[in-house]
């Protein structure tokens, strides 16, 4: 799912297909288009970043891994403009990225080398040229594309998430490792105990866990909450529901 930054998501002016770009383990190259709806020209840039976890945040790397053509864009108004992405080096890529991503993920896990590997493609949003010292400000919008590539072929593609609530001094923060080895798309989460507690953590797009990784969210449960009994999460994990236990700890 492709994310908007800097600006309110009606300020958006690109419309972006596919939303997420997923690659075949022998698929070197595919692409995406984007769409100017406006009325006056839009200008672009375009990178890839290698997508990582660490501490339980999201890490982007720069990487020559997948390589985005045009770098640059200029789409004409109502027009529409093709970005190709190719992979480099697929021969020792799986490996490469195996000891670049992030040594370690919130639980301390190491990502899998030879599973599936993730990328962002960001699409930053530029001032017409020669708009440089106007006066007002000039909004920035930055797209940000999820990008996969399937783990070799013969690996069983599957999440393994386990979930842990961790109260720390800023509050409690969810957290999912995910020890599988494909990443965890997370939605429509709630927490609830034994003695029937709710507590509703969102209701659309948490965000992910990728392979061999973990990511942490703060959730809105009170510092002072009581749990009875085992306490259990309910999401929406790649488009399928669960129910899975929720370990809570301490945390630093």
């Amino acid at each position: 799912m492709a994310l908007l930054f800097g600006a309110a998501a009606q300020a958006a002016t690109l419309q972006i297909s596919p939303v997420t770009i997923e690659f075949s383990a022998s698929e070197n190259a595919t692409g995406l288009t984007l769409r100017n709806p406006g009325d006056t020209p839009l200008y672009g840039q375009v990178r890839v970043f290698q997508w990582g976890q660490a501490h339980g945040e999201d890490v982007l790397t720069p990487t020559a891994d997948v390589i985005a053509s045009p770098p640059l864009i200029e789409i004409a108004p109502h027009g529409d403009q093709l970005v190709r992405l190719v992979r480099a080096n697929t021969s020792s890529s799986a490996a490469a990225t195996g000891a670049a991503q992030p040594a370690q993920a919130a639980s301390g896990a190491v990502g899998i080398a030879d599973g599936e590997r993730s990328y962002r493609l960001l699409i930053d949003e530029l001032p017409s040229p020669g708009t440089a010292g106007a006066e007002g400000v000039t909004i920035r919008l930055r797209y940000s594309v999820p990008v996969f590539v399937e783990a070799p072929a013969g690996r069983a593609a599957q999440p393994l998430l386990a979930w842990h609530l961790v109260h720390g001094a800023q509050g409690y923060a969810l957290r999912a490792d995910n020890a599988g080895t494909t990443r965890a798309q997370i939605a429509a989460v709630e927490l609830l105990d034994a003695s029937g507690h709710r507590w509703d953590v969102t209701r659309g797009l948490l965000g992910y866990a990728l392979a061999g990784q973990g990511r942490q969210w703060s959730v809105p449960v009170p510092p002072d909450a009581k749990f009875g009994g085992e306490l259990k999460v309910r999401a929406t994990v790649n488009t399928r529901p669960v129910e899975e236990t929720v370990k809570v700890e301490q945390g630093g």
